[in-house]
């Protein structure tokens, strides 16, 4: 093989890995911010639920925490993005599915002592073990989760949050779906087992006749 050619396989193939690494990276850095600030907003919503005045006590504990946040981490921490975390834990405390996994997260803080160093979870900022199961849970980025706490439907959002991780949709591409009521026009060829599938398994390809009703070929 010429020197030339052997020299740009390698390259693409060093390449290759690179690209996979800083992907992977990405994904850690995603997953570990999402998961923060689930935490930081169970954190706000607990403190909000022991004052006495609740709506005027959450507005001054959201503005002091954002002017102390601010001076100590710099930009992200305005009033308006700490809304956004308080509602995200809101939102998908609530969730059957993460409800679901929070479970096992709990179960698995008490056997954690029992397991090895290696097979531990990961400590989270309360100090308590974040399951694999839940790092799992949130596979998207924050902005995704900023669009995908409009839609108030459970099953419509994670209908979303499949398809979204699944066809690795960008929030724009998430948007055009969703402004085509995708999982609407999904769900009315459907009956109530089938709505249930498109929230736990996304779109599903399982006859010939499923390719001519579907609405990503359809659309032009």
């Amino acid at each position: 093989m010429p020197e030339g050619l052997q020299n740009k396989v390698i390259f693409q193939q060093v390449a290759e890995l690179l690209q996979n690494a800083r992907q992977q990276v990405l994904r850690t850095v995603n997953s570990t911010m999402t998961i923060t600030y689930f935490e930081i907003g169970r954190i706000i919503v607990e403190e909000e639920q022991n004052g006495k005045d609740r709506a005027e006590y959450g507005k001054q504990l959201l503005k002091s925490l954002s002017q102390q946040l601010t001076k100590e981490f710099g930009k992200g921490f305005s009033i308006r993005n700490l809304e956004f975390i308080r509602k995200f834990y809101l939102t998908y405390s609530n969730s059957e599915s993460l409800t679901r996994i929070l479970e096992i997260q709990k179960t698995e803080s008490l056997t954690a002592e029992f397991k090895s160093e290696k097979t531990k979870s990961l400590i989270s900022f309360s100090g308590e073990p974040i399951s694999k199961s839940l790092i799992s849970f949130f596979k998207l980025t924050w902005t995704h989760y900023i669009f995908l706490m409009r839609i108030e439907d459970e099953k419509e959002r994670r209908f979303y949050e499949i398809e979204s991780e699944k066809h690795n949709w960008s929030v724009r591409e998430l948007k055009r779906q969703y402004d085509c009521a995708l999982y609407t026009r999904l769900a009315l060829s459907r009956d109530k087992e089938g709505i249930l599938k498109l929230s736990e398994k996304g779109q599903i390809i399982e006859k010939p006749k499923d390719i001519i009703k579907d609405p990503y070929i359809l659309e032009f």
